[in-house]
């Protein structure tokens, strides 16, 4: 099939590496501009621009696709079909009604269940015991559009956004050459999206600052979530600290429980070679690993041999 395929970040580019081993003929890649990166802020192509360049696929990279210019490019590559695969931009009718074989979206999610832009990290951070991936056709909606294959995969306990988003990664593309093995046959049944949708809203690094009010088994989630970005972030004497790996202890079930039940949430309530506890709106957070401002991560026991750091102090205050 004659493919047109819009994707940007990883996740997109093993999906666009399995159609053109099946043998499909990808005849344009779409992606966001490129970015400058780093503190020298060289421009860096989108990691499905690398890709589509391996194997000498024409790239466009439109400000939006819903100008003139953007669908006479795409309707000019004259596809059969079109893949989207995490690409940033919402496709307006003009493009969704040029491919015979329609626009396919792969989705990281079980819809209706995290519909949006960032679906891996948020069924992490809501505690969801499985996600997937589903195959859709796009319509005009968010996420909206008739199902046509879906895969489900367990969410483990230790499981962080980045791992989590690796294994989704892997399975999007056999399902998506799937899919568009039959539609060649005419075999692709569609289903309208049943049951009660959720959202999943954009990241940044804002939602990463931890609210030690929650619970400890929230903030635990939040941490494992946006590991690796935007990442979980408290403060400590004015600097901050991202919070990479941490657990949780029933505080009922702490010895010295009743000396600090009256402390506030955030306290340091205790500090040992290896671990620091801190009070949340319930129970004990048990910071394993950390990572101080201008510093690499490290364990708490390494950044405990450095650092002073006392217990009764309240985690959280940026100044």
């Amino acid at each position: 099939m004659r493919v047109v395929y819009m994707g940007t970040p990883d996740f997109a580019v093993l999906p666009l590496r399995s159609i053109v081993e099946a043998g499909h003929e990808v005849v344009l890649c779409v992606t966001q501009k490129d970015k400058p990166k780093g503190r020298g802020g060289k421009v860096s192509y989108t990691p499905v621009k690398e890709e589509a360049l391996k194997h000498n696929i024409p790239v466009f990279q439109p400000d939006t696709m819903k100008d003139e210019e953007s669908i006479k490019t795409v309707r000019d590559a004259n596809p059969d079909v079109i893949v989207v695969a995490a690409f940033g931009q919402i496709l307006p009718k003009a493009v969704l009604d040029i491919p015979e074989y329609g626009c396919l979206n792969i989705h990281a999610s079980l819809l209706p269940r995290l519909r949006g832009a960032a679906p891996i990290q948020q069924a992490v951070i809501d505690g969801d015991e499985e996600t997937g991936i589903t195959i859709m056709y796009m319509d005009e909606g968010l996420d909206t559009g008739d199902i046509i294959l879906k895969k489900s995969i367990k969410i483990e306990a230790d499981e962080t956004g980045g791992s989590l988003f690796d294994k989704l990664a892997l399975m999007g593309g056999p399902l998506i050459c799937e899919v568009l093995d039959m539609s060649e046959k005419g075999l692709v049944t569609r289903s309208p999206q049943t049951g009660e949708a959720s959202y999943a809203g954009m990241l940044h690094k804002k939602m990463g600052l931890i609210d030690f009010t929650w619970d400890a088994v929230r903030i635990e989630r939040l941490i494992r979530g946006l590991n690796p970005w935007p990442s979980a972030y408290t403060y400590y004497d004015g600097r901050m600290i991202k919070i990479w790996k941490a657990f949780v202890m029933n505080a009922c079930e702490a010895d010295d429980f009743d000396s600090y039940k009256e402390a506030p949430c955030g306290s340091i309530v205790k500090i040992t070679k290896e671990y620091i506890y801190v009070k949340t709106g319930k129970d004990i957070l048990v910071i394993e690993s950390l990572q101080p401002e201008g510093k690499k991560r490290m364990d708490t026991a390494a950044y405990l041999r450095g650092c002073r750091m006392s217990e009764g102090a309240v985690l959280g205050m940026e100044e």
